[in-house]
């Protein structure tokens, strides 16, 4: 397994740009299941989830064809097999994303129980209810769900969401893209990546409107056509780095991003006492040198604080000026990586759904291990600025969500390397 050793203390200062986004690119990738066509999604991040889709796709009779440049052609109508098996799936909660248009475009569909990152309950009830609400027969057995859609196909409905679900959203509004009548899906999630699959959807024909609200409507057609279409630039990438700049004194420009996409990390990061300049498609950080200031966090749906960006802050709180609270309200199992900043010297009590952090002068490097995708990042920020070499093993989660982390963090002056395992 690879490991990364960081030297901590380097300020980091220069640009960098960001990938596509991870939680679009999926849901897309998954969407191009409902074309008659062949479809072209540009601007994906190399990510092993990424390659995971498109290998599912393989083992599903598609053979996408993936230029030097990442982006990918697929042509869903060689299809030949409706089966997501385990053993691809076993590693990927967005395998689950598969369903619903499987079930719309070709009537049934079998799909493995996800993993993923072990950050508490996702349950995938929301999905099969939705699917069940539009006249689909759903078995769980053997651990995979077994969906039929009724004779004619899927049938529109409204359907209220329980809890505000992403890939529940995402799921349903793909099948009722295809499905016969209009669909109203209420409660549904308002994310940016929500916002971006339903652009796609429309590219290719579908009648989408309240993208990005709490009421998304659509209007089911016949088919979806051809299309070309780039993926947003990841938001958690971006606010990633703009707080490994903050936590060095550091000064660092983003490029290939947008600023309207995380707004609320924005202004939590001027609350830290960060210089914040935008333009349309960039945005720069400046600390001139000065150790940020703790900030009070709570997690929320959109758009509000994203729960991906809360690591983050515990470890920007844990060498600020001040303590400050991290309240977690989305997953109840996301403060694990406080255990491994302790081994770091960070002082952090942790009380049912709330971090308390008070900030040190300087963590100390030490071994510490990667435990889901965001707490890796916050391993890798609190590195940065610690005192002598951190040890980071398990970043197999990093590769994950992060395309190429540590050549953009050296183009940054940051002092890392990967070890093969």
């Amino acid at each position: 397994m690879d490991k990364l050793i960081i030297t901590g203390g380097a300020r980091l200062d220069g640009e960098i740009r960001i990938s596509g986004a991870k939680n679009s690119a999926l849901p897309i990738l998954a969407a191009t299941l409902l074309c008659d066509g062949p479809v072209t999604v540009a601007n994906l991040p190399h990510l092993h989830d990424i390659t995971t889709m498109i290998e599912l796709f393989g083992r599903m009779g598609i053979e996408p064809v993936i230029d030097e440049k990442l982006s990918v052609e697929i042509d869903p109508r060689t299809i030949k097999t409706l089966i997501a098996p385990y053993e691809l799936v076993k590693t990927m909660r967005a395998s689950i994303l598969v369903l619903g248009p499987m079930v719309a475009r070709f009537g049934e569909a079998e799909v493995a129980l996800p993993g993923g990152c072990a950050i508490g309950s996702r349950p995938v009830d929301l999905h099969i209810r939705g699917l069940e609400a539009m006249g689909a027969t759903i078995d769980v057995e053997g651990g995979y769900i077994k969906a039929k859609a009724p004779e004619g196909g899927l049938r529109g409905a409204n359907f209220f969401f329980d809890t505000v679900s992403v890939t529940g959203t995402e799921n349903i509004m793909m099948a009722a893209a295809l499905a016969n009548g209009r669909s109203v899906l209420q409660n549904a999630a308002r994310e940016p990546e929500v916002v971006d699959l339903a652009n796609f959807l429309i590219a290719m024909g579908a009648k989408i409107s309240g993208a990005g609200t709490d009421t998304i409507t659509i209007e089911g057609v016949k088919r979806l056509h051809s299309a070309t279409y780039k993926v947003m630039p990841d938001r958690i990438e971006t606010g990633t780095y703009l707080v490994a700049a903050a936590v060095t004194g550091g000064r660092v420009k983003v490029k290939d991003t947008d600023p309207t996409i995380l707004e609320s990390v924005l202004e939590k990061l001027k609350e830290a006492g960060a210089e914040i300049t935008t333009g349309e498609d960039w945005i720069e950080l400046n600390m001139h040198g000065k150790r940020p200031k703790a900030v009070n966090v709570r997690t929320a749906p959109y758009p509000a604080f994203p729960t991906d960006m809360q690591a983050q802050f515990i470890s920007l709180n844990a060498i600020a000026e001040g303590t400050g609270a991290v309240i977690e309200t989305i997953f109840e199992n996301r403060f694990m990586h406080v255990y491994e900043l302790h081994r770091m010297g960070a002082k952090i009590q942790v009380e049912g759904n709330t971090a308390i952090v008070t900030g040190i002068d300087k963590l100390k490097g030490a071994p510490v291990m990667a435990t889901d995708l965001r707490a890796s990042a916050s391993l890798v920020i609190s590195a940065l600025c610690a005192e002598g070499d951190t040890l980071i093993d398990r970043i197999y989660h990093i590769d994950r969500g992060y395309e190429c982390i540590e050549e953009k963090l050296q183009m940054l002056g940051a002092k890392i390397r990967r070890v093969p395992g």
